[in-house]
């Protein structure tokens, strides 16, 4: 995979430093200034010619250079795939997702939008409206039955509005990122404080917090200057910081603390609570995540994240693939996996169960069953335990009734 992400990052880099288009406007206003002149002069039209001949070709071949360079990136892009994933997926295999076009398209919908490609969503909304448009248009002349739900599973007020508030999203972050310009943000939080208390969020004291270090350390040039900013850091925690002295009473007085060490902040014992390097990444991640809570969505891109687990796992399920082919053996089991993925921390979003009993981890068809001695096992393992009458835990020596057992909810 490293090799994928090196040679992923080289094309990423040429596509944002190629001047291709630059280029091709170039010859653009070339010609139309040539057609201009000979307009305006038409005994002058031969020599315009010779001339646009020389920039035009010059012009062109840097384009076309360019176009190589990037063609040979993506040639190299393309092996580094095959090298890694060397197995095609069988085009008899069942796509799941085939019956469920809407989802797909409003998983790509989303996407782009989370990723500040509006005028693409917009492409893409409108394109994925006329298709279906046209299939059922041919379904009403054969006539069979037309699903009239909307291609993304959207109406068309409620895209425009995941539209609108995305860009106010992107928007506060490049204000945030790009100016350190925190009222955007912090206006925001505090539109929506209600909602982040709910959560128990921290979204606007993070904020404030930052707001309050920005100040202490904007230093102008003057004989006073080196307790102005600190003064005017002050000011603004007289102002800002008294509705959260319930919840952070304590950070507070250590913000106010170091005022005392302005001069020498770097020996005071608070110079943790002021250099921290990575505090504005922090917040920015910290905005992203609660601004899309609120739009009931998930922080990362569903569709990244489920390509991104499907990449780590396909080397495995394509090696398991070759085995069962060679003993010509099949998994027919749905909904589950036939050997366990191992994924980073950060992609297992609930809990696991595995039957002590049985070694298996749990399913909703076989769920996890607590016992009245607490102890739980797996509802097969019950099962086959009990078989339906008064059993002995495998675990104590209480006796118990499987109709006694309780499904557990992880």
């Amino acid at each position: 995979m490293e090799a994928i992400q090196k040679e992923h990052d080289k094309v990423w880099t040429s596509s944002q430093q190629s001047r291709t288009l630059n280029h091709v406007d170039e010859i653009i206003k070339s010609l139309q200034r040539a057609r201009d002149g000979i307009a305006e002069d038409p005994g002058s039209r031969q020599i315009t010619l010779v001339k646009l001949q020389n920039d035009v070709k010059s012009s062109f071949d840097t384009v076309f250079s360019g176009l190589k360079d990037t063609h040979g990136l993506h040639n190299k892009y393309t092996r580094a795939l095959d090298k890694v994933f060397k197995d095609k997926v069988p085009s008899s295999e069942i796509d799941a997702l085939s019956s469920h076009p809407n989802l797909v398209n409003r998983a790509i919908y989303l996407h782009l939008l989370r990723e500040g490609l509006f005028d693409v969503a917009t492409t893409f909304h409108a394109e994925a409206t006329a298709r279906q448009k046209s299939q059922q248009e041919t379904a009403l002349q054969l006539g069979m039955d037309v699903p009239m739900d909307h291609p993304l599973g959207l109406d068309q007020a409620l895209s425009e509005n995941m539209q609108e508030q995305f860009t106010n999203m992107y928007y506060i972050l490049s204000e945030l990122k790009d100016r350190h310009n925190l009222q955007p943000a912090i206006d925001w939080a505090r539109k929506h404080t209600a909602a982040l208390e709910e959560r128990g969020s921290n979204l606007e004291f993070e904020l404030c917090r930052l707001q309050y270090v920005n100040l202490f350390f904007a230093r102008e040039s003057g004989p006073h200057s080196t307790f102005d900013a600190p003064m005017r850091a002050l000011q603004y925690a007289q102002t800002e910081f008294q509705s959260f002295r319930g919840r952070y009473l304590t950070e507070i007085q250590q913000l106010l603390g170091a005022m005392a060490f302005c001069s020498n902040l770097d020996e005071s014992p608070y110079h943790t609570r002021f250099n921290n390097t990575t505090a504005w990444d922090e917040v920015a991640t910290s905005f992203t995540r609660e601004f899309c809570s609120l739009l009931e969505l998930s922080a990362d891109s569903p569709l990244y994240v489920a390509t991104t687990a499907g990449a780590i796992a396909l080397p495995t399920l394509l090696k398991l693939q070759a085995i069962q082919k060679q003993k010509r053996t099949e998994w027919t089991s749905q909904n589950e996996l036939p050997v366990e993925t191992p994924l980073p921390p950060s992609y297992q979003f609930h809990s696991i169960f595995v039957c002590p009993v049985s070694k298996e981890q749990t399913t909703d068809q076989n769920p996890p069953m607590m016992l009245p001695c607490c102890h739980v096992i797996a509802q097969e393992s019950l099962q086959k335990l009990s078989k339906g009458a008064k059993f002995k835990c495998p675990y104590c020596p209480i006796e118990s009734h499987p109709k006694d057992a309780k499904r557990v909810f992880l």
